[in-house]
């Protein structure tokens, strides 16, 4: 899987894309449209196949057409999404499906957007774009969120440290003027 640090570096010629479609010719313009753009692209005729190869080199992108053999493509987005590791990648379906039930359909099992058949260049292209740069800032958002959470953690055992050693101070000090007094402290900061 793609480190976090290696996903926020994305580069055309790094960001894989996968395109999962059972129509060669789609398969094929889509390939050409997507490497024209300097994205690195594989290509697959059934959702298994995607899937199984999703589960050994993450991409960073999936175009996912509803309409193909052994399982559909609302089923591999509901694998995709069901697997820890996989759930994060962006899925836009690709279909000849028009009603509004099945884009519906198609945004309920995970999926982020949805391009009908037969699609053109500008529209896939603004959408791949669009979608990679939105899961750019989420991994840039997420590495933020991590680094805050590790500062708040230091600066909580800091502070807790600081606690313990001006009780242990107070302790002393308390001691120094009254024995009884000192010892009490010394219980309470056990406590």
């Amino acid at each position: 899987m793609k480190s976090l640090e290696g996903a926020l570096n994305i580069e055309l010629n790094e960001t894989t894309i996968y395109v999962v479609d059972d129509v060669q010719i789609n398969l094929k313009i889509l390939q050409n449209m997507l490497q024209t753009r300097g994205y690195h692209v594989l290509t697959f005729q059934n959702g298994g196949m995607a899937l199984n190869a999703a589960t050994k080199n993450p991409p960073d992108l999936i175009l996912l057409d509803i309409m193909i053999p052994e399982m559909d493509g609302f089923e591999v987005c509901r694998h995709l999404k069901s697997n820890a590791a996989l759930k994060e990648i962006p899925v836009l379906f690709i279909s000849t499906l028009e009603e509004t039930s099945d884009k519906v359909k198609a945004f309920s099992v995970g999926g982020v957007d949805y391009v009908n058949k037969p699609f053109q260049e500008e529209e896939v292209l603004a959408r791949v774009e669009t979608n990679l740069r939105l899961r750019k800032m989420q991994l840039e958002l997420n590495k933020n969120n991590l680094y805050l959470k590790e500062l708040v953690q230091e600066k909580v055992r800091e502070i807790s440290e600081s606690q313990h050693s001006t009780i242990v101070a107070l302790a002393n000090l308390a001691e120094y003027r009254d024995e009884e007094t000192g010892e009490h402290i010394k219980r309470t900061q056990q406590f």
